[in-house]
């Protein structure tokens, strides 16, 4: 069946959280286990706009891993909005952003113009950690920067753990973006292994 669908892209460095706000977005729930990302991949929720219309976000864990990094062109490309992660409480996870954002715009091929209005959100999670090294001003500082007059980047600060901003972070996505049409089957979700040269589909939710 034919749905509104918006590919959201989450990227940053290792150990961030990335599948920890995703999942809390997802299915509400948190775990303290570790495990890295390998390769990516991607699980659907659908919601609901301010003018009532149902959009379906896919969203995608990409690996924060330097060694899976110059794999990301699989998986930026036709993207729709790219969400920005670091950890409040890691200041290089917060200098690395800048690699990140450079590495999305170059491997996901988009045009020049494009490029400027290409819709970024910046995340900074972890903050029901009490070690914070990076300050809000700084955070809004950076999107400043990398903001045009076009399309600015949205600041958020979350806590993966314990929920809060994560709904209205996402939601933030799906009032930037004009959704493309597409079709979907809503009761899949799928994972790309990058540790050989086939391609593994897991349908089921990820847990």
């Amino acid at each position: 069946m034919h749905k509104d669908i918006l590919k959201v892209v989450l990227i940053g460095d290792g150990g961030v959280g990335k599948t920890s706000l995703r999942n809390q977005y997802i299915h509400k729930r948190f775990t303290n286990a570790y495990k890295a990302t390998i390769g990516a991949d991607f699980i659907t929720k659908e919601v609901e706009t301010d003018d009532g219309k149902k959009v379906t976000i896919q969203i995608w864990d990409t690996a924060g891993q330097e060694r899976f990094q110059s794999l990301g062109v699989a998986y930026y490309r036709g993207a729709d909005a790219c969400v920005l992660v670091y950890d409040v409480n890691n200041f290089l996870s917060f200098q690395h952003l800048e690699r990140w954002r450079e590495d999305f715009l170059k491997q996901s091929s988009l045009p020049a113009e494009e490029a400027k209005i290409f819709p970024f959100i910046m995340i900074g999670n972890k903050i029901d950690i009490d070690d914070r090294v990076v300050s809000r001003r700084q955070a809004r500082a950076w999107a400043e920067v990398h903001s045009s007059d076009r399309m600015q980047i949205p600041c958020f600060e979350t806590s993966a753990k314990n929920g809060d901003n994560v709904e209205k972070a996402f939601a933030q996505i799906a009032k930037m973006v004009k959704v493309p049409q597409m079709e979907l089957d809503m009761n899949e979700s799928h994972s790309f292994s990058l540790t050989s040269d086939t391609r593994s589909v897991k349908k089921g939710f990820c847990c």
